[in-house]
């Protein structure tokens, strides 16, 4: 959970999008299209999510509860389905 954390910090200030899938294999001329600040706090607050969903998991182990791994796997892949489906709609990152 902590290099998601850790990575999801350094995103939400608007840097580190080189370290983004897809974005950083881009030409020079594509990458300027895009919001690259915006894009990287947006996959910031993703990666918050997904440290949230590893906390679940967590506390499951340690309190023995299988509803706690249940809720953290749905909330794994709505939030998922949600970033995925937001950020290639719409063409919210690009300028």
């Amino acid at each position: 959970m902590i290099p998601f954390l850790i990575f999801a910090i350094v995103l939400s200030q608007g840097k580190g999008a080189f370290l983004l899938a897809g974005y950083n294999t881009m030409s020079d001329s594509e990458k300027e299209k895009y919001n690259e600040k915006a894009l990287a706090k947006f996959m910031g607050k993703v990666m918050y999510g997904y440290c949230f969903c590893l906390l679940l998991w967590g506390l499951n182990e340690l309190f023995e509860t299988e509803w706690l791994f249940i809720v953290g796997f749905i909330l794994f892949i709505g939030l998922t389905i949600f970033a995925l489906v937001y950020a290639n709609t719409g063409n919210r990152f690009k300028k």
